[in-house]
Order: C-alpha cells, then structure tokens, then sequence
C-alpha cells in the first residue's frame, strides 16, 4: 500500500511532517508537495508553463511555483511509474472550516485526489494563539482515523475534511461526524505602505462563525471536538432547480 502525502503550507512544513510521520506505520508513504507556503490556492491548476520537481530526501518531492492541485495531479498521472492507494493532506497549520473549503489548497489537494478517483482525508489544526500549537494531538487523530479506513474502508473517491482543536490529546473530547458551517463576512482589508509610501493591501482576516450551530464544524471545535465532515463535488443546489425551470419559462 502507497500513500500520498501533500500540503499547501510547503513541503518543509511542520504539519506536513508530522502527518508523514505518522502514516508510515501503515504504508509507504511519498511526499509530493509546493516549495512553499500555497495557502488559498484552492483547486488551481498551472497551465501556463511546464512544472519543476525536485527530490528533497528519498521520498520527499516538491514542485517549484506548484499549487496543491498540481502536486497531487503530477503524483497520480505520471509521475510515478506505481498507483498510490489513498491521499492525505495536511496537518494546515489553521482550521479549514465552513467556507474555508472553498479556499483551502489543502482541502483542494485532497479534492484532487478525489477527481483522480481515489479516497482522500485533509486534515487541519484550528490553531488558538492562547493554546498553543498542537501538531502532534492532530497527528495522533489522524493515525487513528487512518486506522480506521483501512479497517473498515469507504468507496473510493470519498473526501473527508478532519479539524482538530488545537489542544492537548488528553482534552479532546471525542470526534464527531460534522456538516460545514458559515462563516460571517470577510473582515476588512488592511492596508499598509511599501518603504516608498505606496499603499498596498492585506485581505482581511476571516469572519467568525454564523452557522455555527449544533452538528457543524465549527461547533464541534468549538466544544472541543475533532470534526469530520464528508464533502461532495456537486455544487448544485438541486432544490433550487424546479424555482429556476419556472423562471426560465418565459424564455423558452
């Protein structure tokens, strides 16, 4: 069995080692990730020039100017002359919840296997600047729900997005099956100037939790809760497909 491991923090970064570290007990494990921090990447694609990969140890590689999306695309179509067997992103070093999917290349890694048709789990730390930085309480979730996949194994081209709170082992109070939650609009822009008083612009931090209520995401690290919540590709909103038939009648 063959994992792969990937990132949008970079392939030095201390999630992404910990999480490799801790899938080896399982299977072989090959790192392909970005050369640096791609975070907010989402499920972008480099089209517009030819991709670099480099090998930093035996099987540790990154992909010079690569989003998430491209490691793991390179990783399954070609790279490699064998098939990998499942797809792990993470540990972010952040929480991806709610609306964060949207945006997350590490989220957007795990999607891409998924596209590729194999099952694929992200994972990430809802890091507190008060608690600290608790990669190994996520590293330790996720060799325990990896355990448990290969144990009881779903379909392939299944995708789960994990959170972990960011707090010792011993205070996770358990793990919950979760939905997405909502977050509050975005807060403002911050704008700062270069040494020349040219102004510039930092997007904003995100906005706090809206749905945030019983059964999401975001209530479960709230109270202390690994969040596991299965996420599909369709974005229709197929309620909303008998509204929209009736709306187009006058132009057909």
């Amino acid at each position: 069995m063959k994992i792969l491991v990937s990132n949008d923090d970079g392939y030095l970064a201390e999630g992404l080692v910990r999480l490799n570290e801790a899938l080896r007990g399982f299977a072989q494990t090959v790192v392909v990730a970005p050369d640096r921090n791609r975070s907010g990447a989402s499920n972008s694609l480099t089209l517009d020039v030819p991709l670099r990969v480099f090998q930093a140890s035996p099987d540790v590689h990154y992909v010079m100017g690569g989003t998430p999306t491209d490691c793991v695309h390179l990783a399954i179509s070609g790279y490699f002359d064998y098939e990998f067997d499942l797809v792990c992103s993470g540990i972010n070093d952040g929480a991806n919840l709610g609306d964060d999917t949207l945006y997350s290349g590490t989220v957007a890694a795990a999607i891409e296997g998924r596209f590729l048709g194999l099952p694929t789990v992200a994972f990430s730390l809802c890091m507190d600047q008060d608690s600290g930085r608790h990669f190994s309480t996520a590293a330790r979730v996720a060799e325990t729900l990896i355990g448990r996949l290969l144990e009881s194994p779903l379909e392939r081209g299944f995708t789960l997005n994990v959170n972990v709170p960011d707090l010792p082992y011993s205070q996770i109070r358990g793990i919950k099956a979760t939905r997405l939650g909502g977050r509050h609009r975005s807060k403002p822009i911050v704008p700062v100037s270069d040494p020349k008083g040219r102004r510039m612009y930092w997007i904003g931090p995100p906005g706090e939790g809206q749905d945030a209520g019983p059964g999401t995401d975001f209530d479960a690290i709230a109270n202390g809760y690994v969040s596991v919540t299965p996420l599909q590709i369709d974005l229709t909103r197929h309620q909303a497909l008998p509204l929209i038939s009736d709306w187009l009648k006058p132009l057909t």
